[in-house]
């Protein structure tokens, strides 16, 4: 401190002498020790200790002046804060004698003066402290206020986290920070609001993504894009997420795609033959080389081209029944006639013969001339023509008598009954000559049971199908038995509870052309126990079993450019046939491979026939047989080993479903 700071703190002016004042300056200080030593609470004790300290350090400066003058001067005060001055010794250079120091008088106001200022300072020191008291009291206030408004955010942040009010919970926080820099709370807070939102972003990825998985796996495409946008709004780039997307997609344009190929193949059955180009063109378009696509086009065009082979050989089968005409009836050229119609239903000039010819015999019209078909055929000879209108008619039906029935369109023109009543329509043995066409032959429902109706049964008779349809029976679609025979031509089997079409027993026979036999929950076509059968340009797809199964025994076998396609167990199975061959039919896809040759089945010839993209191998020949003897065909892509030779086979037959033995007025077994 310098010595003009000293005489200020002191209260003398610059031109007062030092020595003379010291005494007056004792009396100052103990009043300012008495101050530190009963002082109401330790701040205030705190404030005047500091003013003693000062007091003492303007003394202590006072001295070292005096001595560096050469002045005496008396030891400097030992500073006691809050007690008093000790009695025994002196402690402060008041106490001492002071040295006589020559000087001149000085006015004799000057003490009080002095003493004045000493107390003035004392006054100020006690304002002083009173305002540092009630400085104190309002910082303690102050702080309480501030505690008490952290604990009020605490709560509030806490109750906007466990709410998921991010914004709210940072605002309590915040302030928090801003009137205690460094709170723990604060931090505390932030660090709760950082794991709630990775907590909340963590369920809601889990929530939604799983969410568009189930959706996508049950085929709900459109609930499964719905559950990525919720994702990809709020995390665009969210990898998981894409990666569902993209799948679903994916599925997306897979369901499109089956769906046209599912239109184009409905087209080819309607004879939509361009319109099915159209579908397979647009598809190889976006898909080059799609498989299903390019079969499609292939099967199309091929009906396109059958088509046109056909209306040449009804023009040849017109000019020819012309010339039987003689103004009455020939069954000769009524046969060329009807089927010159079947092959060229759209050309007038054959409808309009055929018409003619067939008013040389006795024709029949439901609803016209009988209210229903079961009346029409009971009143019905042979060579009776019966024109059934289009309609849903109720069976089941016999027919007995060599009759042509005929209706207009098998989508139109349908006979159904009950499934645990009997077949919609039988043919017994005195139908030999019988002709059934345009007309779809079902079950009403589905009955389930070891013992099945099916929806067409041929008991001993012969009967040609030409454009019909045998679909959704609880048995069998079509099944010849008791020597029974059958030829059947562009009909189509669908989703039969048993076989497509079936033959059983010695005698019977079953020749089968231009036909489908699809999604059947047996085989496709199937023939045991001593049945013969021809099969020709027909196809056999996605069965439940096998496309074509032949146990046929001492009987024969012949298949010629059949498609066995997409079966869930092989494309063919020869079991058994005493003569015959399988020429220049294609197996593939098929899931358990394509063509199986027990050895029972060795003597057909097996040539010309492409077997490919089987799940299994492509041929399986059972052990035993000469491979060199099957050589003659081509086997590629199907799963290794392409050819299985010596194959150790079951020797287990498939079971034979009881239903084929069933006829009317016989209930089935329970």
């Amino acid at each position: 401190m310098t010595l003009s700071a000293a005489r200020k703190t002191l209260g003398l002016k610059p031109d007062d002498a030092l020595q003379a004042h010291l005494p007056e300056c004792k009396e100052a200080r103990a009043r300012i020790a008495q101050l530190v030593a009963t002082a109401g609470n330790q701040n205030l004790a705190a404030l005047y200790q500091k003013g003693l300290t000062e007091f003492d350090e303007a003394l202590a400066t006072v001295q070292a002046h005096l001595q560096s003058t050469g002045l005496a001067a008396p030891p400097l005060p030992t500073t006691l804060p809050k007690s008093e001055p000790s009695a025994a010794a002196p402690t402060t250079l008041l106490d001492a004698t002071p040295t006589t120091i020559d000087e001149p008088p000085q006015p004799a106001a000057r003490p009080r003066r002095l003493a004045f200022h000493c107390t003035w300072v004392i006054l100020l020191l006690l304002g002083a402290s009173g305002g540092a008291w009630l400085y104190l009291q309002n910082e303690a206030k102050r702080d309480q206020q501030i505690q008490t408004r952290a604990a009020d955010l605490a709560r509030v942040g806490a109750a906007a986290v466990e709410s998921r009010d991010w914004a709210a919970a940072s605002r309590a926080f915040q302030e928090i920070e801003k009137n205690q820099p460094g709170s723990e709370i604060a931090i505390q807070g932030r660090r709760s609001i950082e794991t709630g939102k990775n907590e909340e972003q963590t369920q809601f990825l889990a929530y939604w993504t799983g969410q568009a998985t189930a959706e996508l796996e049950a085929g709900r495409l459109d609930e499964a894009t719905a559950a990525t946008e919720q994702v990809l709004k709020k995390y665009p780039d969210h990898a998981e997420i894409k990666v569902i997307a993209e799948r679903i997609e994916h599925q997306r344009s897979s369901q499109f795609r089956n769906q046209l190929l599912a239109e184009a193949r409905s087209h080819i059955e309607n004879r939509k033959w361009q319109d099915a180009l159209v579908i397979a063109k647009k598809i190889l378009a976006a898909i080059p080389q799609d498989p299903e696509a390019t079969s499609v086009l292939a099967d199309a065009n091929a009906a396109i081209d059958k088509a046109a082979q056909n209306t040449l050989k009804a023009a040849a089968l017109f000019q020819e029944a012309s010339a039987l005409d003689q103004g009455k009836f020939d069954q000769r050229a009524f046969d060329l006639l009807r089927e010159a119609n079947s092959l060229a239903p759209e050309d007038p000039q054959i409808s309009a013969l055929f018409e003619k010819f067939s008013s040389y015999t006795r024709s029949l019209r439901v609803p016209e001339d009988f209210p229903n078909l079961i009346d029409a055929i009971a009143s019905a000879r042979d060579h009776d023509r019966i024109l059934l209108a289009p309609g849903t008619w109720d069976g089941p039906i016999n027919i007995n008598a060599a009759i042509d029935l005929q209706g207009t369109d098998p989508t139109k023109t349908i006979v159904e009954c009950a499934p645990d009543q009997a077949s919609a329509i039988t043919l017994g043995p005195a139908a030999k000559g019988a002709r059934i066409s345009g007309i779809t032959f079902r079950h009403r429902t589905f009955a389930a049971g070891a013992d099945r109706y099916s929806a067409a049964l041929v008991r001993g008779g012969s009967v040609t199908f030409v454009d019909c349809r045998f679909i959704e029976a609880s048995g069998h679609g079509l099944i010849i038995i008791e020597g029974g025979q059958a030829l059947v031509d562009r009909c189509q089997f669908i989703e039969n509870g048993w076989n497509g079409i079936a033959a059983e027993g010695i005698g019977s026979t079953l020749e089968v052309k231009d036909s489908e036999s699809i999604r059947n929950f047996e085989n496709g076509i199937e023939s045991w126990n001593g049945a013969a059968i021809i099969l020709t340009n027909n196809r056999c797809e996605a069965n439940s079993r096998n496309g074509i199964h032949i146990d046929n025994g001492p009987a024969s076998a012949t298949l010629t450019n059949n498609q066995l396609i997409g079966n869930r167990e092989f494309g063919l199975v020869l079991t058994s046939a005493s003569s015959g061959k399988i020429v220049s039919n294609v197996a593939r896809k098929n899931l358990l491979g394509g063509i199986v040759i027990r050895a029972a089945g060795s003597n057909l010839a097996f040539l010309q026939n492409q077997i490919t993209s089987n799940e299994g191998s492509g041929l399986i020949i059972e052990k035993g047989l000469p491979p060199a003897h099957y050589t003659e065909n081509s086997v590629f892509k199907n799963v290794e080993p392409q050819i299985l030779f010596s194959s150790q086979l079951s020797s287990q037959e498939p079971e034979v479903p009881a239903a084929e033995v069933i006829v009317p007025g016989q209930e089935p077994e329970p």
